[in-house]
Protein backbone atom coordinates (compact mmCIF):
# COMPACT_ATOMS: atom_id res chain seq x y z
CA UNK A 1 0.00 0.00 0.00
CA UNK A 2 2.61 2.35 0.66
CA UNK A 3 3.88 2.49 -3.08
CA UNK A 4 0.38 3.66 -3.55
CA UNK A 5 0.36 6.63 -1.53
CA UNK A 6 2.56 9.08 -3.58
CA UNK A 7 0.58 7.97 -6.49
CA UNK A 8 -2.68 9.05 -4.30
CA UNK A 9 -1.51 12.45 -3.54
CA UNK A 10 -0.43 13.36 -7.35
CA UNK A 11 -4.28 12.20 -7.81
CA UNK A 12 -5.44 14.05 -4.96
CA UNK A 13 -3.57 16.68 -6.48
CA UNK A 14 -4.84 16.94 -9.60
CA UNK A 15 -8.17 17.01 -8.66
CA UNK A 16 -7.37 20.00 -6.82
CA UNK A 17 -6.16 21.78 -9.97
CA UNK A 18 -8.94 21.15 -11.89
CA UNK A 19 -11.37 21.99 -8.83
CA UNK A 20 -9.46 25.52 -7.87
CA UNK A 21 -9.76 26.14 -11.75
CA UNK A 22 -13.72 25.34 -12.59
CA UNK A 23 -15.52 28.56 -11.72
CA UNK A 24 -13.18 30.64 -13.91
CA UNK A 25 -15.51 30.29 -16.99
CA UNK A 26 -18.00 31.78 -14.87
CA UNK A 27 -16.10 35.32 -15.33
CA UNK A 28 -16.66 35.09 -18.66
CA UNK A 29 -20.53 34.19 -19.25
CA UNK A 30 -21.26 37.80 -19.83
CA UNK A 31 -24.99 37.14 -22.47
CA UNK A 32 -25.61 35.01 -18.87
CA UNK A 33 -26.91 35.70 -15.71
CA UNK A 34 -25.83 33.33 -12.58
CA UNK A 35 -28.71 30.93 -12.93
CA UNK A 36 -28.02 30.19 -16.70
CA UNK A 37 -24.48 29.69 -16.48
CA UNK A 38 -24.84 27.33 -12.93
CA UNK A 39 -28.11 25.20 -14.10
CA UNK A 40 -25.67 24.08 -17.30
CA UNK A 41 -22.56 23.26 -14.70
CA UNK A 42 -24.94 21.36 -12.53
CA UNK A 43 -26.56 19.19 -14.99
CA UNK A 44 -23.58 18.08 -16.34
CA UNK A 45 -21.16 18.01 -13.59
CA UNK A 46 -23.77 16.44 -11.60
CA UNK A 47 -26.06 14.30 -13.34
CA UNK A 48 -24.81 13.74 -16.71
CA UNK A 49 -21.34 12.86 -16.48
CA UNK A 50 -21.15 10.65 -13.13
CA UNK A 51 -23.93 8.84 -14.54
CA UNK A 52 -21.61 7.93 -17.56
CA UNK A 53 -18.75 7.29 -16.08
CA UNK A 54 -20.40 5.46 -12.98
CA UNK A 55 -22.49 2.74 -15.60
CA UNK A 56 -19.14 2.39 -17.88
CA UNK A 57 -16.76 1.65 -14.60
CA UNK A 58 -18.69 0.02 -12.30
CA UNK A 59 -20.21 -3.80 -13.49
CA UNK A 60 -23.74 -4.47 -12.35
CA UNK A 61 -23.81 -0.84 -10.77
CA UNK A 62 -27.97 -0.67 -10.06
CA UNK A 63 -27.42 -4.37 -8.10
CA UNK A 64 -25.32 -2.41 -6.33
CA UNK A 65 -27.41 -0.22 -5.09
CA UNK A 66 -30.31 -2.70 -4.80
CA UNK A 67 -27.97 -4.68 -2.41
CA UNK A 68 -26.74 -1.82 -0.24
CA UNK A 69 -28.65 -1.26 3.12
CA UNK A 70 -31.30 1.68 3.36
CA UNK A 71 -28.74 3.31 5.90
CA UNK A 72 -25.81 3.39 3.62
CA UNK A 73 -28.09 4.90 0.85
CA UNK A 74 -29.82 7.17 2.89
CA UNK A 75 -27.07 8.81 4.70
CA UNK A 76 -25.26 9.26 1.58
CA UNK A 77 -28.72 10.46 0.13
CA UNK A 78 -28.29 12.96 2.55
CA UNK A 79 -25.36 14.06 2.44
CA UNK A 80 -25.38 14.55 -1.15
CA UNK A 81 -28.05 16.61 -1.05
CA UNK A 82 -26.06 18.97 1.73
CA UNK A 83 -23.21 19.21 -0.65
CA UNK A 84 -25.80 19.95 -3.16
CA UNK A 85 -26.59 22.91 -1.18
CA UNK A 86 -23.39 23.89 -0.31
CA UNK A 87 -22.31 23.91 -3.82
CA UNK A 88 -25.06 26.44 -4.61
CA UNK A 89 -24.57 28.35 -1.44
CA UNK A 90 -20.40 28.48 -2.86
CA UNK A 91 -21.34 29.89 -6.67
CA UNK A 92 -23.33 32.88 -4.88
CA UNK A 93 -20.53 33.22 -2.36
CA UNK A 94 -17.64 33.69 -4.66
CA UNK A 95 -19.90 35.60 -6.89
CA UNK A 96 -20.02 38.03 -4.06
CA UNK A 97 -16.41 37.53 -1.93
CA UNK A 98 -14.45 36.60 -5.39
CA UNK A 99 -12.36 33.82 -6.51
CA UNK A 100 -9.44 34.12 -4.06
CA UNK A 101 -11.15 35.01 -0.95
CA UNK A 102 -14.10 32.89 -1.59
CA UNK A 103 -12.16 29.90 -1.99
CA UNK A 104 -10.14 30.40 0.63
CA UNK A 105 -13.29 30.67 3.30
CA UNK A 106 -15.55 28.24 2.09
CA UNK A 107 -12.68 25.40 1.40
CA UNK A 108 -10.83 26.73 5.13
CA UNK A 109 -14.07 25.75 7.18
CA UNK A 110 -15.09 22.49 4.40
CA UNK A 111 -11.67 20.97 5.34
CA UNK A 112 -11.97 21.58 8.67
CA UNK A 113 -14.92 19.94 9.01
CA UNK A 114 -14.63 17.68 6.14
CA UNK A 115 -11.73 15.96 8.15
CA UNK A 116 -12.34 16.62 11.73
CA UNK A 117 -16.09 15.38 12.13
CA UNK A 118 -15.40 11.84 10.49
CA UNK A 119 -12.75 11.81 12.87
CA UNK A 120 -15.01 12.47 15.82
CA UNK A 121 -17.65 9.59 14.30
CA UNK A 122 -15.21 7.42 13.46
CA UNK A 123 -12.15 7.22 15.70
CA UNK A 124 -13.50 8.84 18.78
CA UNK A 125 -10.66 7.14 20.81
CA UNK A 126 -8.38 9.40 19.01
CA UNK A 127 -9.77 12.85 20.48
CA UNK A 128 -7.76 13.08 23.86
CA UNK A 129 -4.47 12.16 22.01
CA UNK A 130 -1.93 14.66 19.88
CA UNK A 131 -3.61 13.84 16.87
CA UNK A 132 -7.23 15.16 18.37
CA UNK A 133 -5.30 18.34 20.30
CA UNK A 134 -3.98 18.90 16.69
CA UNK A 135 -7.36 18.50 14.92
CA UNK A 136 -8.74 21.55 17.34
CA UNK A 137 -5.90 23.67 17.05
CA UNK A 138 -6.10 23.15 12.96
CA UNK A 139 -9.93 24.13 13.61
CA UNK A 140 -9.25 27.55 15.60
CA UNK A 141 -6.02 28.21 12.92
CA UNK A 142 -9.19 28.23 10.69
CA UNK A 143 -11.20 30.85 12.64
CA UNK A 144 -8.21 33.36 12.51
CA UNK A 145 -7.46 32.94 8.45
CA UNK A 146 -11.79 33.60 8.61
CA UNK A 147 -10.92 36.89 10.10
CA UNK A 148 -8.28 38.07 8.36
CA UNK A 149 -9.67 36.93 5.47
CA UNK A 150 -13.01 38.82 6.47
CA UNK A 151 -10.57 42.32 6.99
CA UNK A 152 -8.94 41.95 3.68
CA UNK A 153 -12.53 41.48 1.72
CA UNK A 154 -14.11 44.69 3.71
CA UNK A 155 -11.01 46.98 2.60
CA UNK A 156 -10.89 45.76 -0.58
CA UNK A 157 -14.48 46.42 -1.49
CA UNK A 158 -14.24 49.89 -0.25
CA UNK A 159 -10.89 50.90 -2.64
CA UNK A 160 -12.19 49.12 -5.61
CA UNK A 161 -15.99 49.57 -5.93
CA UNK A 162 -15.90 53.12 -4.18
CA UNK A 163 -18.59 51.99 -1.21
CA UNK A 164 -19.06 53.54 2.27
CA UNK A 165 -17.85 51.52 5.21
CA UNK A 166 -21.62 51.06 5.65
CA UNK A 167 -21.85 49.24 2.27
CA UNK A 168 -18.82 47.73 2.15
CA UNK A 169 -19.52 45.91 5.75
CA UNK A 170 -23.13 44.91 4.69
CA UNK A 171 -22.21 43.62 1.46
CA UNK A 172 -19.19 41.53 3.04
CA UNK A 173 -21.38 40.45 5.67
CA UNK A 174 -23.92 38.58 3.90
CA UNK A 175 -21.08 36.89 1.52
CA UNK A 176 -19.12 35.99 4.54
CA UNK A 177 -22.83 34.44 6.27
CA UNK A 178 -23.28 32.83 2.56
CA UNK A 179 -19.64 31.44 2.22
CA UNK A 180 -19.58 29.76 6.13
CA UNK A 181 -22.87 27.94 5.85
CA UNK A 182 -21.02 26.87 1.68
CA UNK A 183 -18.31 25.57 3.51
CA UNK A 184 -20.42 23.49 6.13
CA UNK A 185 -22.59 22.25 3.82
CA UNK A 186 -20.05 21.59 1.22
CA UNK A 187 -17.78 19.23 3.51
CA UNK A 188 -20.72 17.30 3.61
CA UNK A 189 -19.74 15.44 0.12
CA UNK A 190 -16.64 14.16 1.41
CA UNK A 191 -18.99 12.39 4.58
CA UNK A 192 -20.44 11.03 1.63
CA UNK A 193 -17.54 9.13 0.46
CA UNK A 194 -16.22 8.21 3.81
CA UNK A 195 -19.72 6.58 4.76
CA UNK A 196 -20.59 4.92 1.71
CA UNK A 197 -17.95 2.49 1.87
CA UNK A 198 -20.63 -0.44 1.90
CA UNK A 199 -21.36 1.01 -2.08
CA UNK A 200 -17.36 0.70 -2.90
CA UNK A 201 -17.16 -2.64 -1.22
CA UNK A 202 -19.77 -3.94 -3.21
CA UNK A 203 -18.44 -2.10 -6.66
CA UNK A 204 -14.77 -3.80 -6.05
CA UNK A 205 -16.82 -7.31 -5.26
CA UNK A 206 -18.27 -7.27 -8.14
CA UNK A 207 -15.33 -6.43 -10.67
CA UNK A 208 -14.73 -2.58 -10.79
CA UNK A 209 -11.09 -1.09 -10.53
CA UNK A 210 -10.04 0.10 -7.29
CA UNK A 211 -9.84 3.45 -8.77
CA UNK A 212 -13.06 3.20 -10.19
CA UNK A 213 -15.41 1.93 -7.20
CA UNK A 214 -15.98 5.33 -5.65
CA UNK A 215 -18.23 6.49 -8.66
CA UNK A 216 -20.87 4.05 -7.41
CA UNK A 217 -20.86 6.81 -4.38
CA UNK A 218 -20.54 9.54 -6.97
CA UNK A 219 -23.16 8.75 -9.26
CA UNK A 220 -26.19 8.68 -6.28
CA UNK A 221 -24.66 11.94 -4.08
CA UNK A 222 -24.17 14.23 -6.69
CA UNK A 223 -27.93 13.54 -8.07
CA UNK A 224 -28.98 14.67 -4.57
CA UNK A 225 -27.09 17.80 -5.25
CA UNK A 226 -28.06 18.67 -8.58
CA UNK A 227 -31.79 18.91 -7.30
CA UNK A 228 -30.82 21.42 -4.49
CA UNK A 229 -28.99 23.38 -7.41
CA UNK A 230 -31.37 22.42 -10.35
CA UNK A 231 -34.26 23.26 -7.59
CA UNK A 232 -32.80 26.69 -6.73
CA UNK A 233 -31.87 27.82 -10.64
CA UNK A 234 -35.09 27.11 -11.99
CA UNK A 235 -36.97 29.12 -8.97
CA UNK A 236 -34.35 32.39 -9.93
CA UNK A 237 -35.52 31.75 -13.77
CA UNK A 238 -38.71 32.39 -13.45
CA UNK A 239 -38.32 35.27 -10.39
CA UNK A 240 -35.91 36.88 -13.04
CA UNK A 241 -37.47 35.72 -16.36
CA UNK A 242 -34.07 34.75 -17.57
CA UNK A 243 -35.14 31.69 -19.20
CA UNK A 244 -34.42 33.69 -22.15
CA UNK A 245 -31.12 33.73 -21.75
CA UNK A 246 -30.43 30.32 -23.48
CA UNK A 247 -31.79 31.48 -26.51
CA UNK A 248 -31.09 35.31 -26.96
CA UNK A 249 -29.35 37.07 -29.83
CA UNK A 250 -26.37 37.74 -27.64
CA UNK A 251 -26.22 34.23 -26.21
CA UNK A 252 -23.03 32.16 -28.26
CA UNK A 253 -21.30 29.29 -27.99
CA UNK A 254 -18.75 30.90 -25.67
CA UNK A 255 -21.31 31.03 -22.59
CA UNK A 256 -23.20 26.84 -23.36
CA UNK A 257 -18.71 26.27 -24.00
CA UNK A 258 -18.19 27.81 -20.40
CA UNK A 259 -20.80 25.91 -18.52
CA UNK A 260 -19.68 22.36 -19.78
CA UNK A 261 -16.50 22.95 -19.08
CA UNK A 262 -17.24 23.58 -15.73
CA UNK A 263 -19.28 20.65 -15.15
CA UNK A 264 -15.76 18.94 -16.66
CA UNK A 265 -13.56 20.40 -14.57
CA UNK A 266 -15.59 20.26 -11.42
CA UNK A 267 -16.77 16.17 -12.09
CA UNK A 268 -13.21 15.83 -13.08
CA UNK A 269 -12.14 17.11 -9.71
CA UNK A 270 -14.11 14.51 -7.88
CA UNK A 271 -13.10 11.36 -9.67
CA UNK A 272 -9.22 12.30 -9.31
CA UNK A 273 -9.76 13.06 -5.51
CA UNK A 274 -11.87 9.65 -5.39
CA UNK A 275 -9.46 7.76 -7.13
CA UNK A 276 -6.41 8.93 -5.02
CA UNK A 277 -7.67 8.69 -1.36
CA UNK A 278 -8.35 5.42 -2.20
CA UNK A 279 -4.85 4.92 -3.05
CA UNK A 280 -3.82 6.46 0.10
CA UNK A 281 -5.44 3.71 2.00
CA UNK A 282 -8.12 3.42 4.93
CA UNK A 283 -7.66 6.90 6.36
CA UNK A 284 -7.54 8.40 2.67
CA UNK A 285 -10.72 10.37 2.97
CA UNK A 286 -9.59 12.15 6.07
CA UNK A 287 -5.93 12.53 5.14
CA UNK A 288 -6.76 13.19 1.23
CA UNK A 289 -9.41 15.84 2.17
CA UNK A 290 -7.31 18.48 3.95
CA UNK A 291 -4.33 18.20 1.63
CA UNK A 292 -6.74 18.58 -2.09
CA UNK A 293 -8.63 21.60 -0.08
CA UNK A 294 -5.20 23.24 0.57
CA UNK A 295 -3.96 22.85 -3.27
CA UNK A 296 -7.51 24.29 -4.26
CA UNK A 297 -7.50 27.09 -2.35
CA UNK A 298 -3.90 28.04 -3.82
CA UNK A 299 -4.82 27.55 -7.45
CA UNK A 300 -8.06 29.72 -6.71
CA UNK A 301 -6.13 32.54 -5.39
CA UNK A 302 -3.99 32.69 -8.00
CA UNK A 303 -6.87 32.51 -10.43
CA UNK A 304 -8.20 35.58 -8.92
CA UNK A 305 -4.78 37.55 -8.88
CA UNK A 306 -4.71 36.85 -12.71
CA UNK A 307 -8.11 37.86 -13.55
CA UNK A 308 -8.03 41.30 -11.85
CA UNK A 309 -9.72 40.65 -8.69
CA UNK A 310 -7.02 42.61 -6.85
CA UNK A 311 -5.49 44.84 -9.03
CA UNK A 312 -6.78 48.05 -7.63
CA UNK A 313 -6.38 46.96 -3.78
CA UNK A 314 -4.03 48.39 -1.94
CA UNK A 315 -0.93 46.39 -0.58
CA UNK A 316 -1.97 46.42 2.67
CA UNK A 317 -5.74 44.61 1.93
CA UNK A 318 -3.45 42.72 -0.66
CA UNK A 319 -1.17 41.40 2.55
CA UNK A 320 -3.99 40.81 4.53
CA UNK A 321 -5.65 38.35 2.17
CA UNK A 322 -2.63 36.93 1.99
CA UNK A 323 -1.69 36.45 5.16
CA UNK A 324 -5.31 34.91 5.98
CA UNK A 325 -4.77 32.41 3.07
CA UNK A 326 -1.15 31.59 4.51
CA UNK A 327 -2.76 30.03 7.93
CA UNK A 328 -5.73 28.91 6.78
CA UNK A 329 -3.24 26.26 4.80
CA UNK A 330 -1.84 26.16 7.63
CA UNK A 331 -4.43 25.38 9.57
CA UNK A 332 -5.16 22.57 6.81
CA UNK A 333 -1.78 21.20 6.95
CA UNK A 334 -1.96 20.67 10.48
CA UNK A 335 -5.26 19.24 10.50
CA UNK A 336 -3.53 16.59 7.85
CA UNK A 337 -1.09 15.99 10.28
CA UNK A 338 -3.98 14.83 13.72
CA UNK A 339 -5.54 12.39 10.86
CA UNK A 340 -2.33 10.35 10.25
CA UNK A 341 -2.25 7.59 12.26
CA UNK A 342 -0.26 7.47 15.47
CA UNK A 343 3.43 5.68 14.99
Amino acid sequence: MHEQIPVGLALVLIGAILNGSFAVPMKRASAWRWENIWLVYAAVGMILLPWIIAFGTIPHLMAIYHGASWHDLLLVLIFGFAAGTGSMLFGLGIARLGLALGFALILGICASLGSLLPMVLLHPERLLSREGYALFGGTLLVVLGIVLCSIAGQRRERETMGQTPAQGRSRLAVGLVICIASGVLSAMLNFAFVFGKELQSSALSLGASPSASANAIWALALTMGFIANGGYCLYLMRKNRSWGAYSNAQTSYKDWLGGVLMGLLWFGSIVFYGMGAVRMGSLGGIVGWPIYMAMIIVIAYLWGVITGEWAKASRASFAYACSGIGVLLVAIYVISLAAKPAA
